[in-house]
């Protein structure tokens, strides 16, 4: 039975919810984020403590087809973020649509509706916190973290961070600036 769960945006939040279905005694096939397979097929009253257990460590289990999709892209677009740029030879739109196997235009209106954002600014907002996250390292150079990110420039890199930061890489490095959670991007 395949568990689509809500917020599971690290290696920890696996790593946790691993630990909370093992503890119910099920059998986990495979976890990735977003995604848990146990051997089990469960009603959903049988659900219930599972799902409260999930809750208390601040995920949440998705059973709505459109919800379940929505994580799905989350979940692709921060991996995708995560990769190194070498690996990034797509563009995001063909990368999600070979990924879920739907259409872009699809998922981009129904990511839209849902969350009041489109996929590009959430993507940018996504690159724009692995940047942070670079910066507050303090191990790369602005220009290697432009490049990490996948920018083209650090110019490119520059407009977009000011966009949603409202301040300069540089400021926000001089600051070590407070980065926020992956889940509340």
């Amino acid at each position: 039975m395949k568990l689509y769960i809500k917020n599971m945006v690290c290696d920890r939040c696996i790593a946790a919810v691993r630990q909370t279905i093992t503890a119910r005694q099920l059998h986990l096939l495979s976890l990735q984020l977003g995604e848990a397979e146990i051997e089990e097929t469960l009603s959903k009253a049988e659900l219930e403590p599972l799902s409260h257990d999930l809750e208390q460590l601040g995920f949440e289990l998705i059973d709505d087809r459109k919800s379940r999709l929505i994580e799905q892209v989350k979940n692709a677009i921060r991996k995708l973020v995560h990769q190194e740029a070498d690996e990034r030879t797509i563009n995001l739109s063909t990368y999600l649509a070979q990924t879920l196997h739907h259409d872009y235009n699809t998922l981009s209106t129904l990511f839209s509706q849902v969350e009041g954002v489109t996929v590009e600014k959430y993507y940018i907002r996504q690159k724009v916190e692995r940047v942070k996250e670079l910066l507050v390292y303090d191990e790369l150079s602005i220009s290697e973290i432009a490049f990490q990110a996948g920018y083209s420039s650090v110019a490119h890199l520059s407009r977009q961070f000011k966009e949603v930061t409202g301040m300069t890489p540089s400021a926000f490095k001089g600051q070590h600036g407070h980065r926020k959670p992956l889940d509340k991007v």
